[in-house]
């Protein structure tokens, strides 16, 4: 990648987003048992567990997809527990679905038009087009002639366009190369450099662990444990208890 960071003026001690007694529902269900969690402004903190945890419904939640949720979700000092994903949106927060969302009719370059700018700072399509070469070689080809590495940059890169800066991406390496989860951590570790702030729900703990600042490990809707990035080590017993198949 030549795409050059830059040095952000941010300043990485104001919390961006702080969770407090999150609970969710789908219906009846009970899904989500009191989250707590917080993430700095610049830092990428990641969401652990196995399937069913409690990991996606809580970016849902954040996002105000889940409609049915109690506690304080606070962005930017602003709690949003009440507000409607528009208008989280507009706070300059994107949410990039496991399932990417592509418009396969629309070829690249109207995928990456098509988002509306919800704050300032969006990427041009020049700048787009440089962290991801191959968006460039393919701005072309519409969406169902895309690979699924491509699909995801083209997610991942739609975000970027709108100037969200608050990030809460979903299981962004599922199914890929290496070759191309390895471009996608470098993309994290630029966007980090920058200033951006991303909560990442991953499975590939190895992809995760060298990009974190803190990992929290959640199991059924609860946070059971907090590692920081210099903990790795000390607590490799929480992943195995808590990941391991």
């Amino acid at each position: 990648m030549t795409v050059p960071p830059i040095v952000s003026d941010v300043d990485r001690s104001v919390e961006e987003l702080r969770i407090a007694d999150l609970h969710g529902f789908y219906g009846e269900s009970h899904v989500l048992h009191g989250i707590d969690l917080s993430v700095n402004r610049g830092e990428l903190v990641t969401l652990l567990g196995r399937n069913g945890s409690g990991r996606t419904t809580t970016l849902r939640a954040i996002m105000g997809l889940l409609r049915q949720r109690t506690g304080s979700i606070m962005l930017k000092g602003r709690d949003v527990i009440k507000m409607q994903p528009h208008k989280i949106a507009h706070l300059g927060v994107g949410f990039c679905p496991e399932e990417r969302g592509i418009f396969s009719s629309l070829n690249v370059e109207e995928n990456l038009l098509l988002p509306p700018v919800v704050a300032s700072g969006g990427m041009s399509l020049d700048e787009i087009y440089e962290m991801f070469p191959n968006l460039a070689e393919r701005r072309t080809s519409q969406g169902t002639r895309l690979s699924g590495g491509e699909q995801q940059m083209l997610a991942m890169a739609r975000i970027l366009r709108t100037g969200a800066d608050v990030l809460l991406l979903d299981e962004i390496t599922e199914g890929l190369a290496p070759v191309i989860v390895q471009r996608l951590a470098d993309v994290l570790t630029l966007l980090k450099s920058r200033g951006y702030t991303i909560v990442l729900v991953e499975q590939n703990f190895r992809f995760a662990a060298p990009l974190a600042d803190r990992h929290y490990v959640l199991e059924h809707g609860h946070v059971v444990a907090t590692v920081r990035s210099d903990e790795l080590e000390s607590k490799a017993h929480v992943f195995d208890e808590y990941l391991s198949v």
